[in-house]
């Protein structure tokens, strides 16, 4: 096999070295258009299970990039004057120079053809003569862009600006400085990678940058290689305290806007993508050559392994893209926590080192705590305050007169199996059985204000004193049998009203026995299926109102503790509130203030209505996942809106207002929203959206992502989830309140073999497992020693 290689940065030498050394192929060259010895950029960083990966590819590589590391084990976050470490997190570092250099070596000895200085031949002429073509040209790959029709690539920027520069303040740990500056606040990435320097990124939101006055310097035209050398000095002024007397250095630095590459395909006939040219991923969670020296194992190994090379490539991209898209989405995740960056500055310093440890997803509270037990222990303690501490989940919360005794929600899920919109004894087992799983709060259904007002004839109702007596049946269980509280919903289907039970056809209108439906404007949800909606007068609104409000009474009297108008989703309020939806030119249409009108006129109506000690939510959809849609600056503002109007606390869920979204499902995905209200807007939020495990419960908590968490489909699946994840994580309290009958059940129970107990082997016992907590300790010679430190 003949394989050329666009591109001789690490990726494209990593893989023309294995290849080599696999005997996969009689010949391989390397293009680079630059120099052996150029490169931009400083360090690179890998994590302990690419490096493992290494060693076992090509032990000799391994070996001379070992003999270069600069390795540690703690992050150090400094914000607000003080500096929290987290640790056992086990980073490696070395200078992409000497990785070149050590790549190259490899390289000539196994006698790859490197032509430095060369422009690769045309990629077409190439693809006649070589049985494979490698393209690992880079994030601006011309290989990518001559076939864009079949890689079908996107390209997202960021709304942050960064720049690469190097300092010989040698960190000896992975550094975060977090910087509040009169323009805004800014942040470095710092760390060691040999003993002399360190990687000194600096990124701060777009509309810093420009405060701070970097716009006017990056305006003109610059050379090749060359730095913008005024904002390097105002970086010097700006971070002063973090670099102390020592230098910055430049290398081709200038400002930068980071793209997140995707592509729909990764190879094209014999032609393949690799590293950047492929994929790109945030540098807060990984640099751009662990990922590409990934690619390249992974590739060479399929060509190794698969009989022929359609199969190789069809298995490489089988193999890797999977886990690409997961690194990307947890990069995408750390990326918009930087850029957002500036709404977390009120919290605690314990707090957001916590926060910034978990931004990505990827780390979580049980991960950490199993890395420092020490560090969680302590934000464990802080967000306690002067209680018990416990798991955060565990925690109390209290909304106005109301007091729950943990943190977890019982999720609004319609069931659809009423009759005349009255509960019956499956909503008693269902609600019922949840309480006594040891929720805080169960949550109903969308209970419906009218019969026209039902999404199917099987929602439940509080438009007639029978319905509220069969609710008070149901709240009495709960108060009665378990120390959770019982929150109902209140809504209207709206447009999407007068359909088929779910498991009949979603959305689908009724055969028979339909009624109308209504919304602000006659736009059907599902052109040329769903019932078109009679647009709804200004007279109509105040017996609509008026709907809301004698629920609220019924509700009152039937005995929930907390009220929460629907507003998502796509049912009537929600369709008000987004422009999709609503195309009315009168004074309930047009801007957002004027789209929120009505919703705020019936929650204001609402809650003079219900008691002034009980607490009130409002659940909006706080994207509606489409373009030109409600997005989530908007949902800021809409979450002010309904706080003025007394809401106690927002229920964030997303979508489901138009047909044509396209969400970015994932764990947790709709955390972000309620993190960004919590923080910007003030008022408590609740997350929901596919959270299902108590590890991500505590996380989102111990942030301050969100106040209460609601859990859905787990509590489908497992009715005691909360009472369970107690039992997992040892906890046995006031949180976590087991039903008397069912005491003996608290524990755990054993699996069905366990091992017996072991003999004593070791002559000498090892000392107790601890945290690692090594820093970066360069010899007195100025080379590696990785000395541990304390922290």
């Amino acid at each position: 096999m003949r394989i050329a290689v666009i591109g001789g940065g690490p990726g494209g030498l990593y893989f023309a070295a294995l290849v080599r050394q696999l005997e996969v192929a009689d010949e391989v060259t390397v293009w680079e258009r630059n120099a052996a010895d150029d490169t931009f950029g400083f360090g690179v960083v890998f994590s302990d299970e690419t490096l493992g990966g290494i060693e076992h590819a090509d032990p000799r590589i391994f070996e001379q990039m070992r003999r270069e590391f600069a390795q540690w084990d703690d992050v150090d976050v400094h914000f607000r004057g003080e500096v929290h470490t987290s640790g056992g997190h086990g980073f490696a570092a070395m200078g992409r120079r000497r990785l070149l250099e050590v790549l190259q070596q490899r390289c000539r000895e196994l006698g790859v053809d490197l032509r430095f200085s060369t422009a690769a031949p045309d990629v077409e002429l190439l693809r006649e003569s070589y049985d494979l073509v490698v393209a690992s040209d880079g994030v601006n790959s011309t290989v990518r862009g001559r076939y864009a029709e079949v890689f079908r690539p996107s390209a997202e920027t960021t709304r942050c600006r960064y720049m690469w520069l190097g300092t010989d303040r040698v960190f000896d740990a992975f550094t975060f400085y977090v910087n509040e500056t009169p323009h805004g606040v800014m942040q470095v990435h710092g760390y060691p990678f040999d003993a002399r320097t360190s990687t000194f990124i600096v990124e701060m939101n777009e509309q810093v940058w420009r405060r701070a006055g970097f716009d006017s310097f990056a305006a003109r035209s610059f050379l090749p290689g060359e730095s913008d050398e005024k904002s390097v000095e105002l970086v010097r002024d700006l971070f002063r305290d973090a670099l102390g007397d020592a230098e910055l250095y430049v290398n081709n630095s200038r400002w930068l806007t980071f793209v997140t590459i995707r592509n729909e395909r990764w190879r094209h006939g014999n032609v393949v993508l690799l590293g950047d040219a492929a994929h790109t991923a945030h540098f807060s969670i990984g640099s751009g050559t662990k990922l590409a020296m990934e690619d390249a194992l992974a590739l060479a190994a399929c060509l190794r392994e698969q009989p022929g090379l359609d199969a190789a490539l069809t298995s490489y991209e089988a193999e890797r893209k999977p886990v690409v898209v997961s690194t990307q989405r947890a990069a995408q995740a750390s990326l918009e926590w930087f850029e957002n960056l500036g709404q977390y500055t009120g919290q605690d310093p314990r707090q957001f080192a916590f926060n910034i440890m978990t931004r990505s997803r990827r780390v979580t509270y049980e991960n950490l705590r199993v890395r420092d037990p020490q560090f969680v222990a302590g934000v464990d303690a802080w967000f306690a305050g002067d209680g018990e501490v416990r798991p955060p989940m565990f925690q109390p919360f209290r909304l106005r007169g109301l007091e729950l005794v943990n943190r977890v929600v019982v999720s609004p899920m319609d069931m659809y199996c009423a009759q005349d919109g009255l509960p019956n004894d499956f909503h008693l087992v269902h609600l019922g059985g949840k309480a006594l799983g040891g929720a805080g709060l169960v949550m109903t259904e969308m209970v419906c204000v009218s019969p026209t007002g039902r999404i199917t004839p099987g929602c439940t109702g509080l438009y007639t004193d029978e319905q509220a007596a069969g609710w008070r049946r149901i709240t009495e269980f709960v108060h009665g049998n378990s120390a959770a509280r019982i929150g109902v919903q209140l809504g209207h289907s709206g447009r999407k009203g007068s359909t088929r039970l779910m498991w009949e056809g979603m959305d689908e209108p009724l055969p028979e026995g339909n009624w109308e439906v209504v919304g602000p404007s006659p736009l059907p949800y599902r052109p040329g299926v769903s019932q078109t909606p009679r647009e709804l007068a200004v007279s109509d609104l105040s017996e609509l109102t008026r709907q809301f409000v004698g629920a609220t009474r019924r509700a009152a009297r039937a005995g929930f503790d907390l009220l929460e108008l629907h507003c998502a989703h796509g049912y009537l309020l929600s369709s008000f509130i987004s422009p999709l939806t609503n195309h009315r030119t009168d004074r309930y249409g047009g801007s957002l203030a004027n789209r929120l009108r009505f919703p705020l006129e019936v929650f204001a109506a609402m809650r003079d209505a219900w008691p002034a000690d009980l607490p009130m939510s409002v659940r909006i959809s706080a994207t509606d996942w489409c373009a030109d849609g409600v997005d989530a600056d908007d949902a800021v503002e809409i979450a002010r809106a309904f706080a003025a109007a007394g809401a106690d606390i927002v229920d964030v869920s997303t979508g489901q207002v138009d047909p044509a979204e396209r969400p970015a499902f994932g764990r947790s995905y709709q955390t972000p929203f309620a993190d960004r209200i919590r923080n910007e807007a003030g008022i408590a939020t609740m997350a929901v959206g596919a959270i299902s495990s108590y590890d991500d419960v505590n996380s989102i908590l111990l942030a301050g992502r969100a106040d209460l968490c609601l859990i859905g489909r787990a509590h489908l699946y497992d009715p005691h989830w909360t009472l369970h994840a107690a039992a997992e994580q040892g906890y046995a309290g006031p949180g976590a309140q087991w039903p008397q009958p069912w005491q003996a059940g608290s524990r755990r129970p054993r699996s069905g073999r366990t091992d017996g107990p072991r003999p004593r082997l070791d002559l000498i016992r090892a000392g107790e497992p601890g945290t690692r907590h090594r820093r970066w300790r360069p010899g007195p010679a100025g080379t590696p020693d990785g000395q541990p430190g304390p922290p």
